[in-house]
C-alpha cells in the first residue's frame, strides 16, 4: 500500500510519458511545511542555492524577470515577505541541504516507480519553491523531466504539447547549450492548445519531457516541491539536444528529435560530453544581474 502516492488508474499508468498526469500524493501532511518549519529552513539555507526572483508581465502574457537577493532578512520576514508581495523564491536542491524531505523525496519516488511502468530515473534535484499570493511563472520547458507536488495554497497550471509550434526544437538546443533560460516566445493564442488543472494541496502533477507550461497562483501564498528527475532517456536525448546545437551552428543538417532513435541519440550524448570540454560556446545566463534586495519589493 502506498503511503505518500496514491495508487494509480490503468490511464494513469498508460499517460505516463505521453501526456500529463494528476495524481494524489501525501506529502502536505508530513508537517515539514508549516510556516515555522519554513522560517527555520529559510534561516539556514546555503545563499548560494537562494533564487529570488520577480517577474513583471504586458497585456500579452510576456515576462521579464529580475532576480534578486534576501539581504540580511530573517526567514520570517522572508516568508512574510513572499506572502505580502509578488516574489518567487527557490531552495534549489532540497534533497541534499533538507535531510527529512530528502528522505521524503526518496520515498516518493520509490513508489512512483512501482506506479509507472519502466520508470527509472538516475537523478533527483529538489526545489522547494514559496510564491506569492499574484505570482506567476511564465512560459518555459524545463530539461529534465519534472514532477511537481503541491503542499499548500491553489494554483493553475497550463501544459503545452511538446511540438515545434510551442517548444521549437531549436530553442531547447540553446537551452542545452546555455544560450536562453527556459523561458520560450509566448502567445495568448498558444493556450486553446494547453491542458488546464487546478492544484491544491495534496495534488501532484508530472508531464512530458520538454513539455512547455506555465502557471499562475490563484490568490493564496503557495508552496510547492519541484523534483527534476533524468532517465537514461532523458540524459541521452538532453545530451543530443546539446550536440546538435553545435552541429547546427558548423551547418550540419539537423533531423527532427521525434524522428531521432534513441541508439542515434546516444552517439550523439556521447560526443556532446567531448564537445563540453571545449569553450566553443559561451555561457550566456551565467551572469544574471541580481537587481534587488527582498525588502524592497512592493505588492
Amino acid at each position: 500500500m502506498s503511503t505518500l502516492v496514491a495508487d494509480w488508474s490503468e490511464d494513469q499508468k498508460a499517460a505516463f510519458g505521453r501526456a500529463p498526469v494528476v495524481f494524489k500524493h501525501g506529502m502536505a501532511e508530513t508537517g515539514l511545511f508549516e510556516d515555522k518549519a519554513l522560517a527555520r529552513l529559510l534561516d539556514d539555507y546555503p545563499s548560494e542555492l537562494y533564487d529570488i526572483n520577480l517577474f513583471d508581465f504586458d497585456a500579452e502574457g510576456r515576462s521579464t524577470m529580475r532576480t534578486g537577493t534576501r539581504g540580511r532578512l530573517p526567514g520570517c520576514e522572508v516568508l512574510e515577505g513572499v506572502k505580502a508581495g509578488r516574489v518567487w523564491v527557490q531552495l534549489r536542491r532540497v534533497e541534499a541541504w533538507y535531510p527529512q524531505l530528502g528522505e521524503l523525496i526518496g520515498e516518493a519516488f520509490g513508489e512512483l516507480c512501482a506506479q509507472a511502468p519502466g520508470f527509472r530515473p538516475v537523478q533527483l534535484n529538489g526545489q522547494l519553491i514559496l510564491s506569492a499570493p499574484g505570482a506567476k511563472v511564465p512560459f518555459h520547458a524545463d530539461a529534465p523531466g519534472v514532477a511537481l507536488f503541491h503542499l499548500r495554497g491553489r494554483k493553475r497550471i497550463w501544459i503545452y504539447p511538446n511540438d515545434e509550434a510551442h517548444m521549437p526544437q531549436r530553442g531547447m538546443e540553446n537551452i542545452a547549450l546555455k544560450q536562453q533560460t527556459e523561458d520560450l516566445p509566448y502567445r495568448r493564442s498558444m493556450d486553446e492548445a494547453a491542458q488546464v488543472f487546478d492544484l491544491e494541496p495534496g495534488l501532484a502533477v508530472t508531464w512530458p519531457l520538454h513539455a512547455p507550461h506555465r502557471i499562475e497562483n490563484l490568490g493564496t501564498f503557495n508552496l510547492s516541491l519541484s523534483v527534476d528527475f533524468q532517465t537514461w532517456g532523458s540524459r541521452l536525448t538532453n545530451g543530443a539536444h546539446y550536440a546538435n546545437g553545435i552541429l547546427r551552428r558548423w551547418g550540419v543538417p539537423i533531423a527532427p528529435m521525434h524522428r531521432t532513435p534513441m541508439a542515434v541519440r546516444a552517439g550523439l550524448w556521447a560526443a556532446s560530453l567531448a564537445l563540453k570540454r571545449l569553450p566553443l560556446v559561451p555561457d550566456r545566463i551565467a551572469g544574471i544581474e541580481r537587481s534587488f534586495e527582498l525588502k524592497g519589493v512592493k505588492a
